[in-house]
């Protein structure tokens, strides 16, 4: 399969780690350039420094996507800076504490609300305008099996990631006409090397690199025809 990004540029928010330090090395080994968002400014520029070594241009910018001013001002520099955003991938998220649903508080919601839901919709619509007018965009967002399953203890994070599924379902019906493709992938449990796990029949922990794969088939020309999917990558889950 020919996956060329040669003069695409892709977009990946939460890029200093994780899956979307892994989508975005895999995107400059394949020729696209790469904006690089997050909070963690020094975690970006280490990725932005190994993304040159592929000879493809990048630019990291420090960045709380649940800000809707910040958002809006990068993405506008962005899109300035290397003449479009042809690929965005909503990756940045929290998730990180278990909790009884009757023992946790608004505050915590309103984080994951913030960020997992509100700036998932901010990025994708800075970033919109312009796909539309170049009649051509790939949307890749990044969910959770939380949004499809539901996992005890994290109701407010599955129910942010089953919104993210939603969002993702509706705009694509929205924007298929413009070019422009939106699905999602819903991560298991995932680490950086596939350690053993009996979450899943698969026996082990997928890895970053697998969901960045996924990802770059979902941005690629051959994925032109798949739009409002989710895609879930878990190794075959166990237990719910």
């Amino acid at each position: 399969m020919d996956l060329d990004f040669h003069g695409k540029t892709a977009l990946i928010t939460g890029a200093s780690m994780g899956i979307g330090r892994a989508a975005a090395l895999n995107f400059a080994r394949h020729g696209a350039d790469v904006v690089l968002l997050d909070v963690d400014l020094r975690g970006l520029q280490q990725v932005e420094d190994q993304l040159r070594t592929y000879g493809v241009r990048a630019a990291a910018y420090e960045c709380d996507i649940s800000k809707e001013d910040r958002v809006n001002e990068v993405c506008t520099d962005a899109i300035e800076t290397f003449g479009s955003v042809d690929i965005a991938v909503n990756n940045a998220g929290l998730w990180r504490g278990f909790c009884e649903f009757s023992q946790s508080s608004s505050a915590q919601w309103r984080q994951k609300i913030d960020v997992n839901m509100l700036g998932t919709m901010y990025i994708t619509r800075a970033v919109l305008s312009s796909m539309i007018a170049q009649n051509y965009g790939r949307i890749i967002n990044v969910a959770s099996v939380s949004g499809v399953y539901g996992i005890g203890t994290m109701a407010d994070y599955s129910m942010t990631k089953g919104a993210v599924i939603g969002f993702t379902k509706a705009l694509a019906k929205e924007v298929m006409k413009n070019g422009i493709t939106v699905n999602c992938v819903s991560p298991g449990t995932v680490s950086d090397a596939g350690h053993p796990c009996d979450k899943c029949y698969a026996g082990r922990f997928g890895t970053y690199e697998e969901n960045a794969d996924l990802i770059l088939f979902l941005a690629s020309r051959q994925a032109g025809y798949i739009s409002g999917q989710n895609y879930i990558i878990d190794g075959c889950r166990k237990w719910l």
